[in-house]
């Protein structure tokens, strides 16, 4: 496929959902995805900022942003036990 051939498409398609307008749930689930993992970067970080004067970090990545973002305060929590009391 040439390069035009796929821009127009994309511009066609572009067009359609502005006409016809793009499905409200999975809009609505993509944003409160993304907030939530906000979220969880937010509580790793502050969680490493006051954890870090007792010796307590944890990584921020995107299986801890995830637990802590989707499971809030009790996957923080999970997260700093799975830290104490397993990790060495």
């Amino acid at each position: 496929m040439s390069s035009t051939i796929v821009i127009s498409i994309m511009v066609a398609l572009i067009i359609v959902l502005l006409l016809v307008g793009a499905p409200i749930k999975p809009m609505r689930f993509l944003a409160q995805g993304t907030v939530k993992l906000g979220i969880g970067i937010l509580f790793l970080f502050f969680f490493n900022v006051f954890g870090g004067a007792i010796g307590l970090h944890i990584p921020i990545n995107a299986f801890t942003v995830m637990v802590s973002g989707f499971l809030g305060l009790f996957g923080l929590g999970s997260l700093a036990a799975i830290h104490l009391f397993i990790l060495p």
